[in-house]
C-alpha cells in the first residue's frame, strides 16, 4: 500500500502535469479532480479530501517535478480562487526561516502551568504562551488583544481561509492595527500564500485598520521566533525577526539586563 506522503505526491504531480504547458505561470484545477485522478491512478483517497491540497499549501514543499518548472527566483504555490477551486501560481521565492545565529531575548514566563499541562496540542500551547506573555505586544510595540483564535472564514475570490489567532491593537499615536497570527510547530512550514490570504482578509473586513501579519515558529530549543511580514512588489517579504525564550525570572541575570539596556 502506498503511504500517505507518496499518495499525496502522486496525486498533486498528476494533476499539475495534466494541465501544465511549458512557459505557464499559472495552472488551475478543481477539487473534484482529486477524485478522478485517484481513481485513474488506483490510489485510495484519504477521508479528508481537502488534506491533500492543505498539506502542500501549508505543511510540505511541492515535489521536485513541479518545483523545477518554476522560473528562476520563483517558486510554485497553491492559491484558493473560489469554492473548491485552486491555482498553482509562481510567486517570488521567500524563505521564512529562523536565523540560527540570532540571540534570543529572555522573557519572564507568565504562562499558567495548569494551562500548559492541559493544552490539547503543541499549536494550542504555543498560542497560549503568546497570549499570556503578551509577545505580540512586545514584538510589535503596541497594546494588542486577542479577538478570536482558529478563525475560519471566507474571502472574496479566494474561498475559505483559517487564521490561527487574530489580534487587534493600538499604539501610542492612536493608530489601530489588525494582526493575523499564523503559528508553526515542529516541521510545519509557513507558506507565503497564507500571508497573502491574511492580508486580503484584513483589507476586506478591516479596511480602516493597518494590517501587520505575523508568523510565529516554535523551535526545538524552546525559542519562539516572530516574523513580521508584508507584501512588496507582488511578493511577501520579512520586515522584522525576533527570538524570545520564556524563562523563570531568576534565570534573567544582571548581565542579561545590561545587554538589553545597551542594545
Amino acid at each position: 500500500m502506498i503511504d500517505r506522503k507518496n499518495r499525496y505526491v502522486a496525486l498533486i504531480e498528476a494533476i499539475f502535469l495534466a494541465h501544465y504547458r511549458p512557459g505557464d505561470s499559472e495552472v488551475s484545477f478543481g477539487r473534484e479532480e482529486l477524485v478522478s485522478t485517484a481513481k485513474s491512478l488506483g490510489i485510495d483517497l484519504p477521508k479528508n479530501l481537502g488534506d491533500v491540497v492543505y498539506s502542500f499549501r501549508y505543511r510540505v514543499p511541492l515535489p521536485e517535478t513541479i518545483a523545477k518548472r518554476a522560473a528562476q527566483g520563483m517558486t510554485w504555490a497553491i492559491k484558493g480562487v473560489g469554492r473548491s477551486l485552486y491555482r498553482f501560481v509562481q510567486v517570488k521565492h521567500c524563505r521564512i526561516e529562523p536565523d540560527a545565529f540570532m540571540m534570543p531575548i529572555k522573557v519572564p514566563n507568565a504562562t499558567p502551568e495548569i494551562l500548559l499541562a492541559n493544552a490539547f496540542n503543541d499549536e494550542q500551547a504555543l498560542l497560549a504562551k503568546i497570549r499570556y506573555n503578551r509577545l505580540v505586544d512586545l514584538f510589535l510595540e503596541m497594546t494588542a488583544h486577542s479577538l478570536q483564535n482558529h478563525l475560519r472564514t471566507t474571502v472574496k475570490d479566494i474561498g475559505q481561509i483559517e487564521i490561527d489567532e487574530l489580534y487587534v491593537g493600538i499604539n501610542k499615536r492612536g493608530r489601530q492595527f489588525v494582526v493575523p497570527v499564523q503559528a508553526k510547530t515542529r516541521n510545519d512550514r509557513h507558506g507565503v500564500v497564507q500571508t497573502e490570504q491574511d492580508i486580503a482578509f484584513c483589507r476586506e473586513r478591516f479596511p480602516a485598520m493597518i494590517c501587520r501579519p505575523v508568523s510565529v515558529h516554535a523551535l526545538d530549543d524552546n525559542r519562539i521566533v516572530f516574523f513580521e511580514l508584508t507584501m512588496d512588489n507582488g511578493g511577501i517579504c520579512i520586515v522584522d525577526q525576533k527570538h524570545y525564550i520564556l524563562v523563570p525570572s531568576s534565570d534573567i541575570s544582571a548581565a542579561d539586563l545590561e545587554r538589553y539596556a545597551n542594545s
